[in-house]
This record gives C-alpha cells, sequence and structure tokens, in this order.
C-alpha cells in the first residue's frame, strides 16, 4: 500500500504492506523526517486507533491515504533546551537583582514600577516549531520595543503571556487576544515554517490585539483607540528619530538635543527641504514629526481591514 504523509510543506511517499504495525510505519518516518518516533503525531481521515502495535489495517488506513505527521525533530529539541537553559539562566539573574533590590537610575520615562507593572509577563515561543530560539528573539524584540512599551505603559495594559500561533493550527489567523489580555497570541512565521514575517508586520498585529484588552467587537469605539495606539508608536519614533524623548510615558515630548540640530543645519539652513531651481523652504520640527506620523497612520488604514479580518479574538 502507498501511503502520502505531509510534513511542514513536504510530501513523502510510503510503501508498505497492510499488515505492517505503525511502529514500522513511523520508524521509516524518523529516517525520513528526523522526527524521534515518541515525538510524532499522525492526522488521518477515519482513523481508529492510536496503537502502535496496531496494524496500518485495523488503524483505517487503505490504499492512497493521505496523513499529516506533526512533531519535533530531535535537532530542535537539543536547540530548544538549549533556549531554555538560556531562559533559566536569564531568569535566576532577575532574582538574584529582585533579592539585591532596586537601583537608583535616572527617570526618563515611565516609572519602572509602571513597566514592572505594564508589560508582556512572559514570553513563549511554540518548542515543537523550527527555530525555537529565533522565535523567542523576535517575541523578546516585541517585548522590549521602546514604542511598545511606551503605550502599554500609557494605556495601563498588562499581558500574561505573549507567545504565537502556529501556522497550521490557524492558517488564516494573524492575532488572538485571549480573555482581555490573558494571553497574546500572533503569527510569527511564514507558511514554511522555518521562515518568519517582517517584524513591522508582527507590531502591527501586536498593538491590534492590544486594543482588544479594551474593546472586544471591531466596532467604532475599538477603532478609534487602536488608530489612537498607532498614532502614539509614530509620534514616539518621529519623536526618537529627532532626538527627543517622552516626558513621564505623557505625549509631550522634550525638545531635540543639541546634537540633532547640528545635523539639521546644511550650507547656513536649518531644517529646510531643496526645491526644484535653487533655494529651500524652511519645515519646522513639529511639521517632519506630522508629516511622518501622517505617512504612518495612512499606511495603517490601508492594512488595518485585512487585519480585521484575520482576528479571531
Amino acid at each position: 500500500m502507498t501511503i502520502s504523509i505531509s510534513f511542514r510543506g513536504k510530501t513523502y511517499t510510503v510503501d508498505t504492506p497492510l499488515s505492517s504495525p505503525l511502529s514500522v510505519l513511523t520508524e521509516q518516518l524518523e529516517a525520513l523526517t528526523g522526527v524521534p518516533q515518541s515525538n510524532q503525531k499522525l492526522v488521518w481521515k477515519g482513523r481508529k486507533t492510536t496503537s502502535s502495535d496496531s496494524t496500518l489495517e485495523e488503524a483505517g488506513l487503505t490504499q492512497g491515504t493521505k496523513i499529516m505527521l506533526m512533531g519535533t525533530t530531535a535537532n530542535e529539541l537539543d536547540a530548544l533546551k538549549s533556549t531554555e537553559a538560556q531562559v533559566q539562566r536569564r531568569d535566576a539573574i532577575m532574582a538574584r537583582r529582585a533579592a539585591i533590590g532596586p537601583s537608583k537610575v535616572r527617570s526618563t520615562g515611565s516609572s519602572s514600577t509602571e513597566q514592572q507593572q505594564f508589560r508582556f509577563h512572559r514570553i513563549e515561543p511554540l518548542p515543537h516549531l523550527p527555530k525555537p530560539e529565533e522565535a523567542l528573539n523576535i517575541l523578546t524584540k516585541l517585548a522590549n520595543d521602546p514604542a511598545v512599551k511606551h503605550v502599554m505603559a500609557l494605556h495601563k495594559f498588562s499581558v500574561g503571556v505573549l507567545t504565537e500561533l502556529a501556522p497550521h493550527e490557524h492558517p488564516n489567523l494573524l492575532g488572538l487576544n485571549v480573555n482581555g489580555g490573558e494571553a497574546i497570541k500572533l503569527r510569527i512565521r511564514t507558511d514554511s515554517y522555518d521562515g518568519f514575517r517582517l517584524y513591522s508586520e508582527i507590531r502591527r498585529v501586536s498593538l491590534h490585539e492590544l486594543t482588544h484588552n479594551v474593546w472586544g467587537p471591531h466596532d467604532d469605539k475599538f477603532k478609534t483607540l487602536n488608530s489612537e495606539l498607532n498614532r502614539e508608536v509614530a509620534q514616539f519614533e518621529a519623536a526618537a528619530r529627532e532626538g527627543a524623548h517622552p516626558l513621564n510615558g505623557g505625549g509631550s515630548m522634550y525638545e531635540p538635543t543639541a546634537a540633532a540640530h547640528s545635523h539639521s543645519h546644511v550650507g547656513g539652513m536649518t531644517g529646510g527641504t531643496n526645491v526644484l531651481g535653487g533655494g529651500s523652504s524652511p519645515i519646522s520640527l513639529e511639521e517632519r514629526r506630522a508629516r511622518a506620523v501622517q505617512a504612518a497612520m495612512q499606511r495603517f488604514k490601508e492594512q488595518e481591514q485585512e487585519l480585521e479580518d484575520r482576528c479571531a479574538t
């Protein structure tokens, strides 16, 4: 009997007698895919049993049956163990720092208490998917993104777990908010599993899901808050590019530093843009920021409808 096995976008063909036990099939699959027998999960239409001692015929397999294989390879397990060890070491360091007590630092934004309270409290990549260490890095980058931390402190958002959506489990979804912030799940991978989506897209989805901490349905109240979060991120980054910093987590900004001003002086003109035919038209700092924010918001509006269609919060 010929059986087709699908695993992470690839199809494998196996020929084996109907009287063979399932263990023979799983042994062949281990040789083909690198997934140990103990980690294999086989799914097919008409499944009757999960016992490895049952024959293929007893399990409901017939000629041409298509099977989906799910599982983690031995190499991925080793990488996951290494990642877990790194997380444990980091947690141990943080525990030692907490035991010593807070250090005195100069505050340039929201208080350390707010940063500890209003944040993603735990980060969990899916261990059964490829490259869990790279997934951990992406989720960690998002949790530590200054603009994201800014809006979370500003709106007092607290999320229990930041994790990912498996492409095969939720092929049509980009994001999911569970119970108003208990967990936020993001589609960070491409359909090939070992590839990752653009960070800017992942962050945009995260702001959408953070909005669901307050509003459930995609109504006008949701759209208003979602636009506000994206605008605040754009304003934060526009100010950061000009050398300004948020003041106490609010919307006001410090004026740019002298270093930032020095880069705007060209030929004795400050903050100007060239005009065809010579001369310049001065553009203020606030105007530059406003234009950057306006461009970001236009991109946001064009992309938001797709996101609403692919959100199952």
